[in-house]
C-alpha cells in the first residue's frame, strides 16, 4: 500500500462512524464510495450532502459517492473499511466478498464480538472474506460527531503486518486525526468492544444518582477486568493502558455522546431495556457485547464481576441497586489479583 498516494476506498456502513471516516478520507484526497443499507440515507447524502439520520449537522465532502449497491462499493477498491454494526458484519461482508480485489486491504472499524462464535470482528472478517486478504483494526476514543467536526482526535490502527499498520497510519492521519500504529490486533479489539459494557455500568451508576467516586471506581476496575481477559487471549497489557483501552473506556464512560452510557443512564433511572431499545434507532453495541463478554469470560475462566452484573441487569432482570450491593460486598481482594502477565 502506497503511503502518500490517493487510493480508492469503499466504506461499508453509513452510520455516524462510517460517514465520519468517509468524510475524513475524502477530504484527504481519496476516492470514496460509501455503502448504505438504507436507501434513505444514501439518498439524503446524495441530495443534501448530509447524513441527517446518523450524523446530523455535518456538511459532507462532494467526493463521497453514496450507494446501496455492495458491488459498486467494493469492486476495484484498494481499501475496504467495514463499519457495519457488529451483528451484521459477517452477512454484509460475505455479500461483498466476490467483488473485493485480492490485493486490497480490509480495515475493521466496528466494535463488537460475534455472539454465535465469540469472534472479534477481525476473526469474522477472516472467515467472511477468506484467507490471504490483509486485515487491520481501527479503534480508540473517537465520537463520530467530534471527528466529523475536526476536533483533535487520536486513535490506533493494528495489524499483524507492520507494513499494513504503517501504511494505514499514513493514509488515515490528518492534522486533526492522529493515528498510532500497533501490532496488537486482539488487544485493540477487546479494549474497543468491552469498554461498551463498562460504559453501560457507568451510566447505570449515574442514573442511580451515585457520584464521581463511583464512576472512577467502575472505570478503574472495569479496565482491570478487560485487561485480564485481553491478556488471557494474547493481548498486550500496554495496549489496554493506551488509546484503545483506557482512552476509549474513559471517553465512553463519561461522554454524553456515548450511546452505551445513555442506555445505562436510563436503566439506572428505572426504564426497562425494551423501553430503551424502542426509543433508539442507532445501535448501542454494548448491549449485545455484554452477552458475548459474559460467555468469553466463562470460556477463558476470567473473573469479570462488573460484566457479570451488567449481564444480570440486561438479561436476568436484576435490580440495578441489588447488583451494586453485590459488587460492593464481594470478598475483599488484593488489587492486582487475577492478572497473569506474559
Amino acid at each position: 500500500m502506497q503511503l502518500n498516494a490517493s487510493i480508492r476506498v469503499g466504506v461499508i456502513g453509513a452510520g455516524g462512524w462510517g460517514t465520519a471516516l468517509a468524510d475524513l478520507l475524502a477530504r484527504g484526497g481519496h476516492s470514496i464510495t460509501l455503502w448504505s443499507f438504507e436507501e434513505e440515507v444514501a439518498r439524503l447524502i446524495e441530495l443534501k450532502r448530509e447524513n441527517e439520520i446518523y450524523l446530523k449537522g455535518i456538511s459532507l465532502s462532494d467526493q463521497i459517492h453514496p450507494t446501496t449497491d455492495i458491488e459498486e462499493a467494493t469492486r476495484d477498491n484498494d481499501l475496504i473499511i467495514s463499519v457495519s454494526p457488529s451483528h451484521v458484519v459477517r452477512e454484509v461482508m460475505e455479500r461483498a466478498r466476490p467483488y473485493i480485489d485480492r490485493n486490497a486491504v480490509a480495515l475493521s472499524a466496528s466494535k463488537g464480538i460475534e455472539k454465535e462464535t465469540l469472534l472479534t470482528m477481525s476473526g469474522v472478517l477472516r472467515q467472511a472474506l477468506g484467507s490471504g486478504l490483509p486485515i487491520a483494526v481501527l479503534s480508540g476514543p473517537s465520537f463520530a460527531q467530534e471527528v466529523a467536526r475536526g476536533y483533535p482526535t487520536a486513535v490506533s490502527v493494528a495489524s499483524e503486518r507492520e507494513d499494513i499498520a504503517e501504511g494505514l497510519q499514513h493514509i488515515l492521519s490528518t492534522k486533526r486525526f492522529r493515528v498510532y500504529a500497533s501490532d496488537d490486533v486482539i488487544g485493540l479489539e477487546l479494549g474497543g468492544s468491552l469498554k461498551n459494557v463498562i460504559a453501560i455500568a457507568a451510566g447505570i451508576s449515574d442514573g442511580l444518582g451515585f457520584g464521581t467516586n463511583t464512576r472512577a471506581a467502575l472505570i478503574t476496575r472495569g479496565l482491570a477486568e478487560i485487561s485480564r481477559l485481553a491478556i488471557k487471549m494474547g493481548g498486550n497489557p500496554l495496549t489496554l493502558a493506551g488509546l484503545g483501552g483506557l482512552g476509549d473506556l474513559v471517553l465512553t464512560c463519561t461522554g454524553d455522546l456515548s450511546r452505551n452510557r445513555q442506555v445505562g443512564l436510563k436503566l439506572g433511572q428505572g426504564k426497562s431495556l425494551a423501553e430503551i431499545l424502542g426509543d433508539m434507532r442507532m445501535v448501542a453495541e454494548g448491549i449485545r457485547t455484554t452477552e458475548s463478554a459474559y460467555e468469553l469470560a466463562k470460556k477463558h475462566s476470567v473473573e469479570m464481576p462488573i460484566t457479570n452484573a451488567v449481564y444480570a441487569i440486561l438479561y436476568q432482570s436484576k435490580n440495578p441497586k441489588d447488583a451494586v450491593f453485590e459488587l460492593m460486598t464481594r470478598d475483599l481482594k488484593h488489587e492486582i489479583d487475577g492478572y497473569s502477565l506474559p
